[in-house]
Parts: C-alpha cells; structure tokens; sequence
C-alpha cells in the first residue's frame, strides 16, 4: 500500500486524527450565533472543498443508465468514520432483493448492489442493507422568514428554522442550489477531528473548518428551533426526499414538541412514504415545474405524475401547500401548457392553494438563456386567475407593483402587502378573515 493511501486509514479513535490533515490555514472564527443567524451553505461547501483533498479514496464511477452509481460505496475508511458520527442510518422504505437493495422513497426506485451508490447520491447498499448518508449531518442551516420558502398563507411574518443535506432525486439544468444537491454528503462534510455537536445553549465560536464535521440530530433540530424561536422547521434548499430518514425522525420529534413542519420539495416521492411523512407535516411548497412529461424529464430527469400524485396526496391528508412553478425560457413558458396546467390544480385541487409563478434567472446549466420576460410572467398570473386560481403570485422580480400582494377573491381588497419577504400591510383578522367583508382567506393563519 503507497503512502496516499496510507492516510485514508481510519484511526482507532476519531478524536486522533492528526491536525495536518486539515489543511488549509485556520480561517476567521465566526461565532455559532451567525451560523444560525446567516447560514453556512457557503461555509460548509467551501469546507467540503477542502476536507476532501487527501479524504476520499474512491473516485466517482460511471453513472448507469437506470441512475445508480456503481461502485461508487465509500471505502471502509470513509464508511468507519461515518458509522462512529452516527451519520450512517439505515434505510426507510426498501426492499431487500437477496444481497441486492431497492429503495422505495421515490420513482427512481434505484436497485443497487452491494458497493452501489443511488440517483441522489445519498443511499448506498452496504453488505445488502440500504444506508442513508445524509443524516444528521447538515451542510446548510438557516433561520429564515416563511415567505422565503414561498408560503404567503401559512404563518405570515414568522421565522423558519431551515436545513439541508447533500444531494437531491433529480437533475434539474435550472438548479438554484446545484453546490449541494449536486454532491454526495461526504462532499459537504468532514467526520475527521473531534466530535462537534451544534445544539443550544450556544456560546464561544465556530470556524468555517468546524461547520464541515458538524453533526446536528433530530433532537438538536428542533431544540434550536426553539431556541431561535422559530414558529416552524423547514427541510428545504437541497431536496428532503433525498434525506428523507432525516427528515422524517426530525419531523415525528418536532410534531412531539408542537413543532411545525414544512417540507420545501419537488414532490418526486412514492405515496407510500409521503403519506408516512405527511401525518407529521403542517405545510408544503411543491415545486410543479411544468406540465408536460418530455420537459420534466428535458428539464429535471424527472416525471410528472408522481408530483401530481404528490399534490393530490397532500389535499387528502390535509396538509396546507402552495405551489411554485419557475417560468423557464423555451421549457416552461408555454402559455398553453400554463393554461392547462392551471387548469388541471382547480379541477383537482380546487381554487384555493396558492401559486407562484418565479422568475427565471441564468443559472447552473442554463446559463445562456435570458431571464424570464416580466410579461409572461404576468400573462402566466392571468392565465391562473382566468382559470380560477384565487391566489397567483408573481416571485422574484423585486418591485413589480402588487406581485406578491394578497388580494380578497370577494372584495378584491389587498389584505396582505409584502415587500421581498416582509410584511407591510394585514388586513386579517385572527380567524383569517378580511376584515372588510369577514370572507374566509384560505391558509393557516394561527
């Protein structure tokens, strides 16, 4: 064995690892109050950046066609030092096939064997059981307003407590966040050094290096949380069907402590364990990111139906959602594929669960294509309104007049103003009614 690999041995006791390997240089410490209060996606990838060099021993293999990285397991020294985090968790919803695993969370139901590494990168198949490696391990934390996941009609003006890990189910050319979703766990995190938990009380400070071996379970979750006195906790940024174990544990224990819940996703997830997960839910904002099969597979690699499916499973179990739906140039700015998808939530859904027609802007793969005309995306907001979608929004597009305003759909009062994510004007009562004609405003508002 040469040297190189000499150093990817893992120590007898995690806390023996030599400081060397943890180049570079000690940067600035910031204190864990900014990391809760600004978030650390951009400190925990710049710290993946560089806990990598000289950590991982496998390189990343050949994608398979059915979306399954073969081979792709951490070695055993990876493995072990992720065992003694406690980052390794095994598997909800799989199937043992013999030494064979397939997961069941969502429709890419990835079949791996042993040594493999699923579609969103997080799952592996370890001597026939199925791990996640996306737990308790998050690579962003953040508390932020609730208007920012988009929901305008669930708890306006509070605080959500929010996290992510690596990895997501889809490919989307169009990605926001593709520095996380687009990497494995061991890409964001680094289980070298001393155990560093992230739970309140906080006091003393903390190093971008340190946000890399971070660990933060369940329960540190939702006690920070509370500490933050956060109104709810987001599973969001990356994409929580990709961390779902995770998710789901951390949700159940939120619900214990009258914790609500929200879960930012694409909807790609079997019914099975969305319904598993919805008893725990309180609300959701559902990416439709467009209403034809061949663009979301174009677009994303991913289906239609099941996010449909998604939707119709929420409505039945009575959890709050919204939807967003990003007007890509040349994909998804069809006014007939608007009109129609439009249509399809009423019929289905009914006329009260919001949608937020985004603004486009160049990003990960797309980046030659122009930011979506204000104009269509004011023609997409009629288009819902002539359909009989009560509450369609216009995002990202700062300072357009009345974009992200609430109108009564009776006395076509505005109730609710907002600026980017703050509210400048309420009109409702604690009931959620207007207060100029008592009509009931769909949401949950207390």
């Amino acid at each position: 064995m040469d040297s190189e690999n000499r150093a990817f041995q893992p120590p007898q006791d995690a806390h023996d690892v030599p400081a060397s390997e943890l180049a570079p240089a000690p940067r600035k410490p910031i204190t864990r109050r900014d990391v809760i209060r600004y978030g650390v996606t951009g400190a925990a990838c710049a710290a993946g950046g560089y806990a990598l060099v000289g950590y991982l021993v496998d390189a990343v293999r050949e994608l398979t066609a059915e979306g399954v990285f073969k081979g792709d397991a951490p070695s055993d020294a990876v493995w072990e030092l992720w065992r003694q985090r406690s980052w390794a968790h095994e598997g909800y919803h799989y199937l043992k096939l013999g030494r064979n695993v397939q997961c069941k969370i969502c429709p890419n139901n990835c079949l791996m064997e042993p040594g493999d590494r699923s579609h969103c990168r997080n799952k592996i198949n370890r001597d026939g059981t199925l791990y996640s490696l996306a737990f308790a391990n998050p690579c962003a934390f953040h508390v932020d307003p609730v208007e920012k996941k988009p929901l305008f009609h669930f708890f306006p003006g509070s605080q959500s407590f929010s996290i992510a890990t690596a990895g997501c189910v889809f490919r989307c050319l169009n990605c926001q966040n593709w520095e996380i979703s687009q990497k494995k766990p061991e890409e964001t995190k680094d289980p070298r050094g001393p155990e560093l938990r992230l739970r309140p009380p906080i006091t003393g400070g903390i190093s971008a290096q340190d946000v890399a071996r971070l660990s933060m379970f369940p329960e540190d979750v939702v006690a920070l949380a509370e500490w933050t006195k956060s109104a709810s906790i987001s599973y969001t940024y990356s994409e929580p069907t990709a961390y779902y174990e995770y998710t789901y544990d951390t949700c159940k224990l939120a619900r214990e402590r009258k914790m609500k819940n929200i879960l930012v996703t694409c909807g790609s997830m079997e019914e099975p364990p969305m319904r598993d997960l919805g008893k725990y839910l309180d609300a959701a904002h559902v990416d439709l990111k467009g209403f034809s099969e061949a663009i979301y597979w174009k677009l994303n690699t991913g289906k239609l139906q099941p996010v449909l499916k998604t939707l119709k499973t929420l409505q039945s179990m009575g959890v709050w959602f919204e939807i967003i739906n990003l007007v890509v140039p040349t994909y998804t700015d069809n006014p007939d594929m608007i009109r129609r998808m439009c249509d399809w939530l009423v019929a289905n859904i009914g006329p009260d669960h919001p949608i937020h027609f985004s603004r486009f802007h160049p990003q990960h793969k797309l980046q030659t294509l122009p930011p979506t005309p204000v104009e269509i995306l004011l023609q997409a907001q009629s288009l819902a309104r002539s359909a009989g979608l009560r509450y369609a929004y216009v995002g990202n597009v700062p300072g357009l007049p009345d974009a992200e305003t609430t109108f009564c759909p009776n006395c076509k009062r505005a109730i609710i103003s907002r600026d980017v994510f703050a509210i400048t004007g309420y009109d409702l009562d604690a009931a959620g009614k207007c207060r100029f004609c008592q009509t009931q405003i769909a949401g949950v508002w207390s």
